[in-house]
């Protein structure tokens, strides 16, 4: 059940930059980068869901179940979105809300990025890592048991982000 308190705290805080990442099919979700540097945090979070996150399906996002516990395949429109980040579409085998790559970027970076956006928007994050590998993995949790994970993993010169939307978040 999608309450409305979860989404009207997520409606006020998490970004206005603009959205752009996968479904957990490897269909990809976009948005136009609206503002945000890599030192600013996510601004505000638009409640309607990205109007081609499952294409033919008016804006319906369908849902999987994961090791991590049930998922969107997508993300609500304005979810954070590392500016400069594009598509990874990657022939990951695991099921995500989204996946994006940023170029040149460090994990530590992206990840206090991200959990400033989710704290401004009401989320208590906890952070891991850095690993060895020096991938970070962000555990956000919002209120009536909305829980939302990223890891943000370097590969090469290249850092990926991988978000788990959990299905009790609102997504509309």
């Amino acid at each position: 059940m999608l309450l409305s308190t979860t989404a009207a705290a997520m409606a006020i805080a998490l970004v206005a930059c603009g959205t752009q990442g996968t479904t957990g099919n490897g269909g990809s979700t976009a948005q136009t980068a609206a503002s945000g540097q890599p030192g600013q945090p996510p601004a505000s979070l638009q409640g309607e869901p990205s109007p081609d996150a499952e294409p033919g399906a008016s804006g319906s996002i369908t849902q999987t179940d994961t090791e991590w516990g049930r998922i969107w395949d997508g993300l609500p429109a304005g979810f954070p979105r590392y500016p400069g980040a594009a598509p990874a579409d990657d022939a990951a085998a695991a099921p995500a809300s989204a996946r994006y790559q940023v170029s040149g970027s460090d994990p530590e970076a992206i990840a206090a990025w991200l959990q400033a956006g989710m704290e401004t928007a009401g989320f208590s994050t906890d952070v891991s890592g850095p690993l060895e590998d020096r991938t970070m993995t962000l555990d956000s949790v919002g209120d009536a048991g909305c829980r939302i994970q990223t890891t943000i993993a370097p590969l090469g010169g290249m850092t990926f982000v991988t978000v788990l939307y959990g299905s009790d978040c609102p997504i509309r």
